[in-house]
């Protein structure tokens, strides 16, 4: 049975990184119908209080991790089972590596122009025996979603990767849930970067102290008003009952 726990109103599921890749890897063997997983932190949940689109959509996620540490301090403020930070970026990792070990193709979409073929060629050669059924970058208009839907569904991906920026991505995997021919849709945002070579993630400390936004802070100074978030987030949860 599928256990959640609700910040804000927004419902993660209560698994570890073992447990969600258990998950993806039931959603890819099924393949009956698409997926949809995300990947929510405090940014993403405070910009659902506002947007009902993405509120509903994210209700009607088939797998909600808990990326954000702020999600996981909230959970620890009132006692709740969500303990577990699971970040998109180490989740994408782990199921390209189950890919690989059993020939799974992926579909990359998003990021600027170039980066995706960049991003597919370097995942080619970390993780030995994953099928790149395609890539496309993420600057594209309203005209373009058929050729996009076209491609995708021409190659016929196990996963497809979104990677369009929150909630640009979650809209887009729902608004074309129904047209995509793939078993598991996953928004991971800047990832496509990180596999691409153009963006780093923090260094393994940081990360496992779940300071990751601290190291983003003191790398690129101008993301403080963004990083003011975070307080609003926990205050706004610490109030509301």
């Amino acid at each position: 049975m599928r256990k959640q726990e609700s910040i804000l109103g927004v419902k993660f599921d209560i698994v570890n990184e073992d447990e969600a890749l258990e998950k993806l890897v039931e959603f890819v063997e099924e393949g009956s119908s698409l997926k949809k997983v995300y990947t929510p932190n405090p940014e993403i949940v405070m910009l659902a209080q506002d947007d009902k689109e993405l509120f509903r959509i994210l209700s009607e996620a088939d797998l909600v991790l808990a990326d954000g540490i702020g999600v996981i301090i909230a959970s620890k403020i009132r006692g709740l089972e969500l303990k577990n930070r699971v970040t998109g970026v180490d989740t994408m990792d782990r199921l390209l590596k189950y890919c690989g070990q059993t020939g799974k193709s992926i579909f990359i979409f998003g990021g600027k122009p170039g980066i995706a073929e960049i991003a597919c060629k370097n995942i080619e050669s970390q993780y030995k025996g994953v099928k790149i059924a395609g890539y496309h970058h993420g600057y594209i208009t309203d005209n373009d979603q058929d050729e996009i839907i076209n491609k995708i569904n021409g190659v016929k991906p196990d996963v497809l990767f979104v990677c369009l920026g929150a909630p640009k991505q979650e809209k887009w995997i729902d608004k074309n849930k129904d047209r995509l021919n793939c078993s598991l849709a996953m928004g991971v945002g800047g990832s496509v970067d990180v596999y691409a070579g153009v963006a780093k993630r923090a260094p393994i400390a940081f990360q496992k102290l779940g300071l990751e936004w601290f190291y983003r802070l003191l790398k690129e100074p101008w993301r403080f008003k963004r990083m003011l978030i975070l307080p609003k987030f926990l205050i706004k949860f610490i109030v509301t009952k």
